[in-house]
């Protein structure tokens, strides 16, 4: 599957994106697991790009348990990670904050972001990171919800390809733990429909990197 265009016949900008711009009211901030998946988003937005920043890189996150673990970002020097860029109202900054309780929000400075096409300049631009001490998945044998990562998969498919896919699953710290095999009873409250070659094609590929896909029993 190759790459899909942004914007467009995908998702249009919002037409006040370049003037909402201007007035200082957008804020962006990095995607890097659900957000890359549009299905996912539940609030409205301005506007998405496919991106990369460089600086931080991706892992699974584990939580108390019984919570399964999510995915985040720690800094780590010259590694390169592809997500999107989303475009918001600056207003709904809160809000997102309270979504990503437990990360920490940081700027990502210009020198760090490379943007497609980036529909606006001089937009304040954030990440949601984790303590670079953080613990992985796989340190402490904290499970991956299969649902959640369905979702994640389905957007870097959607937006990246097969190639996007097999580099988000090699590049991912802590994939080799197990995975709850929710897929049939979704218990990720976002959870997404999967055609037989996604669901094919993401057990493959996380199986190969070491995951173990269980049976919720």
């Amino acid at each position: 599957m190759a790459e899909r265009p942004l914007g467009g016949n995908v998702h249009p900008d919002d037409p006040d994106l370049a003037a909402l711009a201007l007035e200082g009211r957008i804020v962006a901030y990095f995607g890097y697991g659900s957000l890359v998946n549009r299905a996912t988003l539940r609030t409205k937005f301005l506007g998405i790009r496919r991106a990369s920043v460089t600086g931080w890189r991706r892992f699974w996150m584990p939580r108390l348990a019984p919570e399964a673990a999510l995915l985040s970002v720690r800094p780590e020097e010259g590694f390169t990670t592809q997500g999107v860029v989303v475009y918001d109202l600056a207003d709904h900054l809160p809000a997102v904050d309270e979504r990503e309780a437990g990360y920490i929000r940081r700027v990502v400075m210009p020198g760090h972001v490379a943007i497609e096409n980036a529909p606006a300049s001089d937009v304040p631009l954030f990440i949601y990171e984790a303590s670079p001490t953080t613990p992985d998945a796989a340190d402490v044998d904290a499970f991956i919800l299969q649902s959640y990562l369905d979702a994640v998969l389905q957007g870097f498919l959607s937006l990246y390809g097969e190639a996007g896919v097999r580099r988000f699953v090699a590049e991912t710290e802590g994939f080799e733990t197990t995975i709850l095999g929710d897929r049939a009873a979704p218990r990720y409250p976002r959870s997404v429909v999967l055609s037989a070659g996604e669901a094919d094609l993401f057990d493959r590929l996380v199986s190969e990197r070491g995951a173990r896909i269980v049976d919720p029993g």
